[in-house]
């Protein structure tokens, strides 16, 4: 196969895999009108097959992929014109696998994609896709790209990460023994030290004012981070408390309300073993390059890619809200579609409150981990889950 002929699908992964597998010297696309003039999207596209190390040509044709005579028209037309392509029907609208079905004739190759089998099947004269395993295995900057959105450096090093599972796994302890307090500690610690101080210095009185009211320090809490290596030379006078963070990394952890959650989490994605590629705190500019003032981006806190599946994971401190609910909806079915999966992970226990977002999660085919999950060491099997 010298060009591969794509019918141009709502679903990222669709418009992808085929040449991926396949590497042909041209993937045509042929795409509603707003795809083929949108010079972003094209780029981001672009982008992707250069990540992946696929160096077809790409070409956009515009068509209406809801009016089938233009359509069996255009892919008869670049039958004509192209010696041996093949047409994968794997994506594309109703309209446009009919019109696929009525203009391939009898000596057009033709194939398809199974996401229930991850495998290819020959339609008709493709035995190169005869029961073909998927073997593509994405990262999440490909995930982003295909979509035609960008991945940008997020709050933290995921190569630096890696090699603080150690690091990681303290904190978690710590943060298990004083999660009822955490969030008010933690804004101890903003107050008491600086974000960018060199000397990684902490200071302050034993309670301090905070918000509308006041945080005391908890002594047994400091004690722990000193034994954990988190925080060093800590001194503790009647009326006031000093350290030093052990790296400006920990002190961001410390200074973060759901850092160590996030942290915990990637941590066990990582430890599961079956994902790809794990990301902390993966930013996504919604247009690509397109870099303007009024761009859309959001964070994920967690992202993890199983093969050709993305995993979109948010992490809350408190009780789930529907915004955060609808948020993480939006993102996975703009960014992995509806093969991809989502999940919340709650520091929160079980409350009528959290039933009723439980019953509006699964609504919106959003997985839910709280803290019981977590306590009980039922979230790596979770995570695993596929």
């Amino acid at each position: 196969m010298r060009t591969l002929i794509e019918l141009w699908d709502e679903r990222p992964i669709e418009n992808v895999l085929a040449a991926e597998m396949f590497r042909p010297e041209e993937v045509i696309y042929v795409c509603p009108p707003e795809v083929a003039s949108d010079s972003t999207r094209r780029a981001a596209l672009a982008q992707y097959f250069r990540r992946r190390g696929c160096d077809a040509a790409l070409t956009f044709v515009p068509v209406s992929l809801l009016d089938a005579v233009q359509i069996k028209k255009t892919l008869r037309k670049l039958l004509r014109e192209h010696a041996d392509c093949a047409i994968d029907i794997s994506g594309g609208t109703d309209a446009a696998l009919f019109a696929a079905g009525a203009a391939a004739g009898t000596a057009c190759s033709v194939l398809t994609y199974s996401h229930k089998r991850n495998t290819f099947f020959e339609i008709q004269h493709a035995p190169y896709a005869r029961s073909l395993p998927c073997t593509v295995k994405l990262d999440a900057a490909s995930c982003f790209l295909m979509a035609g959105g960008e991945l940008l450096p997020g709050r933290e090093d995921n190569a630096l990460l890696r090699n603080r599972l150690a690091d990681i796994d303290a904190a978690f302890s710590v943060y298990s023994r004083f999660r009822p307090v955490w969030q008010r500690q933690v804004k101890y610690f903003q107050r008491i030290s600086g974000a960018a101080d060199p000397d990684l210095a902490a200071e302050g009185a034993r309670t301090v004012k905070v918000d509308s009211g006041q945080a005391t320090v908890s002594e047994e809490l400091l004690h722990a981070l000193a034994e954990a290596g988190l925080i060093r030379d800590l001194a503790l006078s009647a009326d006031r408390v000093s350290f030093r963070y052990a790296d400006a990394l920990t002190r961001f952890w410390l200074r973060d309300v759901g850092a160590v959650l996030e942290l915990y989490v990637y941590a066990a994605c990582l430890r599961a073993g079956c994902f790809d590629d794990v990301v902390l705190s993966a930013v996504v500019n919604w247009r690509g390059e397109d870099r303007k003032r009024d761009t859309v981006t959001n964070e994920i806190d967690v992202m993890a890619v199983r093969g050709v599946q993305p995993f979109f994971i948010s992490c809350k401190t408190g009780e789930i809200k529907t915004e955060a609910l609808n948020e993480l909806a939006v993102l996975r079915d703009r960014f992995g579609g509806e093969d991809s999966r989502a999940m919340i992970v709650t520091a929160s226990g079980a409350s009528r409150a959290s039933s009723a977002m439980r019953k509006r999660a699964a609504e919106l085919d959003i997985e839910v981990a709280d803290w019981s999950d977590i306590a009980a060491g039922r979230l790596p099997k979770r995570l695993e889950m596929h």
